[in-house]
């Protein structure tokens, strides 16, 4: 049986996308999509994603990370996947859809720039490796000075495999602040090796580095000179609850993450940058 499929990247971080209704692939066949995704002997791909319906919503993503087994959330994949259904299905129009941890929004902010919704963060932890907070999948957050000089391998894989963070294990971002912006690498856990860009990757790092106040974006400053009756007060009610807007910066091009910082997390949080069709094509499966 030959199938249809689409390849689409978003900063690097790429995805062949499957339109699956009615059902022909199933979830369990987690060798076919391995197989899919393999570079050598597939189309080659850090995930893969399956279009399905859904009541209630334009439609579902359902995530597999490339070593064929199924993810929660992935930020890039979700804002390809809505750019897929805008282009081919629905429109560019505001959509809800479904993943795996919930319920999810996007929209079309122009040229092939989507922006998305993710999931609350509510609380986070430190351990002696960095921070760990969960965007739709757990995240490591370690924040490093030249982090071009980092082994990825040498340096995340242990930190993913370790018995700190088991049984489910953790992706691992390493993070260089520059002003008010952010440079970040990531291990993803699933594909098992550096990717390009990590959605859900480059939130949590933007997202940590506001909470430990590693970053204070303009927002920030203005609310406080605003609300300030004296410092100390200033910061506290800030801390509490700000609006914030990060650049962020991967090998794989530019993102955005902005969100309003909460008591020891962060709500209405909102991933955008670009996602880019790259080809299309049939497969024999």
């Amino acid at each position: 049986m030959k199938i249809l499929f689409n390849k689409y990247e978003g900063a690097g971080n790429d995805f062949i996308i499957i339109k699956n209704f009615p059902p022909f692939i199933a979830h369990s066949d987690s060798n076919l999509i391995r197989r899919l995704c393999d570079r050598r002997f597939g189309i080659g791909a850090d995930g893969l994603i399956l279009i399905e319906e859904c009541a209630g919503h334009d439609f579902r993503m359902v995530y597999f990370n490339s070593d064929g087994l199924p993810g929660t959330m992935c930020g890039n994949g979700a804002r390809c996947a809505a750019y897929f259904v805008m282009k081919n299905i629905t429109g560019f129009r505001d959509l809800a859809f479904m993943a795996s941890d919930g319920d999810h929004s996007a929209r079309h902010t122009g040229e092939n720039n989507i922006e998305i919704t993710i999931r609350d963060v509510n609380g986070y932890s430190e351990t002696p490796d960095g921070i760990v907070l969960n965007t739709g999948v757990p995240h490591l957050v370690v924040f490093a000075e030249n982090i071009d000089e980092t082994d990825m391998i040498a340096s995340a894989r242990p930190l993913r495999f370790s018995p700190v963070y088991s049984p489910e294990g953790v992706n691992v971002n390493f993070v260089q602040i520059e002003g008010d912006e952010l440079r970040v690498r990531t291990y993803e856990r699933g594909v098992e090796e550096e990717t390009l860009s990590c959605g859900t990757g480059v939130t949590a790092s933007a997202i940590a580095a506001a909470l430990t106040g590693k970053i204070v974006t303009k927002e920030v400053e203005a609310k406080a000179k605003v609300e300030a009756k004296a410092k100390v007060e200033a910061k506290a009610k800030v801390k509490a609850k700000a609006k914030v807007k990060v650049k962020v910066e991967v090998k794989g091009g530019i993102l955005f993450v902005s969100f309003t910082l909460i008591d020891g997390g962060a709500t209405d949080i909102r991933l955008s940058g670009p996602a880019t069709f790259v080809y299309s094509g049939e497969i024999e499966l």
